[in-house]
């Protein structure tokens, strides 16, 4: 057995015994990661965004009995069932909030079918530091089991929360398309309140969320362009409208304060920008409606400003159209809702001249320089602002811009066909 050789010549017949090895397999990515100077946590990060590919799998319902039938927008079903995902829920007030419930309330009335999926009633814990945000626990089962028993046409993920984990496991696990929406600016929202967290992780985990979405919707033109630039595709555009029957000027309105009033209304968070505005050398009084995680310190420190709580329906129009002028300092809100809806109850706006106030009342848009003040100097753009008061300009500019062209363009983007004869 001398100088006999484990392994086979070239050519040689296979015989019983040792065989040589096969070529080694390349090392694992998260392996080389790690061995490169990555941490394990870092490296078990990428690996959970790798991206997924959607399987064929048993279906979780059966397909319709009713065949669907053409609608009156072309390409797109009458009566269609539709699912909407949210983390963002009453009792939050935000543009999210009121967005999604207007959406449902059109859509019904087109003669569709919705239903949500809300963390209401279900197992949740508030949010670290911003508790009116409910994050619901371990909502797989029962979430799928919503699915099944509803049989979705359309599942629409609205936000990128726990909900939205669960739903997009679910779809993707049964081979269900569904679409997305972009509506937080989470990588500046983490920048402000978690500055130590790499700003890539926030876009990587938004491409790996967002990335099997048959459409990603955004609201406007310039966010479709940013977005495309940090790598998402089959981007939509779903744009925002406004209530002009339930949001309109009151004759003779006026809040109890010294005058001119500026006007702030939304979240009361640091991200939102607002003490930069109650820093401001105005005159009159400066109001801030909402609530959220900042409002204790800054009514300390702000002792002049009016802060009146979170307010909806009739008393948010009076405050509103009882205001001079509507103030919206935040640099990272991607549309800014808002800002309609005080142009509806008449009131012009000021703002900085950053995406969302630049894609609403921006000087490339016709007739918003007779509405709006934008200036990187907010002090001066809300005094132009101010010269801006009492006309019927906003009002107007608001009815341009309804609620139901948002709806169509919603209906276009998730794509539920007719079937075919």
């Amino acid at each position: 057995m001398a100088n006999a050789s484990i392994f086979p010549r070239a050519g040689a017949d296979a015989r019983p015994g040792l065989k040589a090895a096969g070529p080694l397999p390349k090392m694992p990515m998260e392996i080389w990661r790690f061995r490169a100077g990555y941490s394990t946590a870092l490296s078990l990060f990428l690996r959970l965004l790798e991206p997924q590919r959607v399987r064929c799998k048993p279906r979780l319902f059966l397909p319709r009995a009713v065949p669907l039938q053409p609608g009156p927008i072309p390409g797109v079903a009458a009566r269609v069932k539709i699912l909407i995902v949210t983390d963002a829920w009453h009792p939050q007030v935000n543009g999210v909030v009121r967005t999604l419930e207007v959406l449902g309330q059109d859509l019904t009335a087109l003669g569709h079918t919705v239903r949500y999926a809300t963390p209401e009633g279900r197992l949740a814990i508030g949010l670290p530091t911003y508790r009116e945000i409910r994050l619901a626990l371990f909502a797989g089962r029962v979430l799928a089991r919503e699915i099944r028993d509803f049989a979705p046409d359309a599942v629409h993920i609205a936000t990128e929360g726990t909900l939205g984990h669960a739903a997009r496991a679910i779809c993707l696990k049964h081979g269900i398309e569904f679409s997305t929406s972009f509506h937080t600016r989470f990588p500046d929202y983490v920048k402000a309140r978690a500055p130590f967290v790499p700003e890539e992780w926030v876009w990587r985990w938004l491409r790996w969320f967002h990335g099997p979405a048959t459409a990603m919707m955004v609201a406007t033109e310039r966010l479709r362009r940013e977005m495309s630039a940090h790598g998402f595709h089959n981007l939509r555009i779903w744009s925002r409208g406004v209530d002009v029957e339930e949001f309109h000027p009151l004759p003779g309105a006026r809040l109890p304060f010294e005058g001119p009033i500026f006007l702030y209304v939304g979240r009361v968070a640091v991200e939102k920008n607002i003490e930069l505005f109650l820093k401001l050398d105005l005159p009159g009084t400066k109001v801030v409606v909402g609530d959220g995680p900042a409002r204790p310190a800054l009514e300390k420190k702000y002792p002049s400003a009016r802060f009146l709580g979170t307010l909806s329906g009739r008393p948010l129009v009076e405050a509103y159209a009882g205001s001079d002028v509507f103030v919206f300092p935040s640099h990272t809100d991607t549309f800014g809702l808002v800002l309609l809806e005080a142009l509806a109850c008449g009131v012009p706006v000021a703002a900085y001249p950053v995406q969302g106030p630049l894609d609403v009342v921006g000087p490339d848009i016709p007739g918003a320089a007779q509405v709006a003040a934008l200036d990187q100097d907010l002090g001066k753009a809300c005094l132009n602002a101010l010269a801006l008061a009492g006309t019927p300009a906003p009002r107007a500019f608001a009815l341009e811009r309804s609620w139901r062209a948002c709806t169509l363009q919603f209906l276009r983007n998730i794509m539920v066909e007719p079937d075919p004869d």
